[in-house]
């Protein structure tokens, strides 16, 4: 049994109640098409046990098969910067074809941030050490592939169907 070897932290991006009996952390890569079925999944787990998950993201790019991933991740994280990490987040699995820094560029103005300054802070690799610290912990942690699922610290290596997650879920609130 794997065990998540980075603790959650104030730094992680987090989504729910830091009090939730249940914290699931998702090791994702942007560009990673099985990331974004899990991303499916997850926002329904959210929705349907709302006060029993916290959930946490962390960046684990596969740029070796996934080119565009870490420029993906660099733009959640300067849209972290500005308070738009989940907006980010979610326009990065909406548009998976869309990645290029061009198309990047535009969901930063969608998004209403300073297309420019985003454009600096992502040409000047302000917020990679962020995500090879991300990276890093999930390397620790055993993790090899995305999308990787961790539940109060322990590996989740059943299937990520929204049932199978949903009953972790229950499992892991009840002890």
């Amino acid at each position: 049994m794997s065990r998540l070897r980075g603790p959650v932290t104030e730094e992680d991006h987090l989504l729910g109640s830091s009090y939730a009996p249940v914290t699931l952390v998702e090791y994702g890569d942007y560009q990673c098409p099985g990331s974004a079925v899990a991303h499916g999944v997850v926002r329904e787990v959210l929705r349907q046990r709302p006060t029993k998950v916290a959930f946490v993201y962390r960046h684990f790019p596969l740029t070796d098969v996934h080119p565009y991933s870490e420029i993906a991740a660099e733009a959640a994280e300067a849209a972290a910067a500005r308070g738009r990490f989940w907006q980010m987040h979610d326009w990065l699995f909406a548009h998976q074809d869309q990645l290029k820094p061009l198309q990047l560029a535009l969901a930063v103005d969608r998004l209403g941030l300073d297309v420019e300054r985003v454009g600096r802070a992502m040409g000047g690799h302000h917020y990679l050490a962020r995500i090879r610290r991300d990276f890093g912990s999930g390397v620790r942690s055993g993790v090899a592939g995305t999308p990787t699922f961790f539940i109060n610290g322990i590996r989740h290596d059943a299937p990520h169907s929204l049932e199978a997650l949903l009953s972790a879920v229950d499992d892991a609130s009840d002890t």
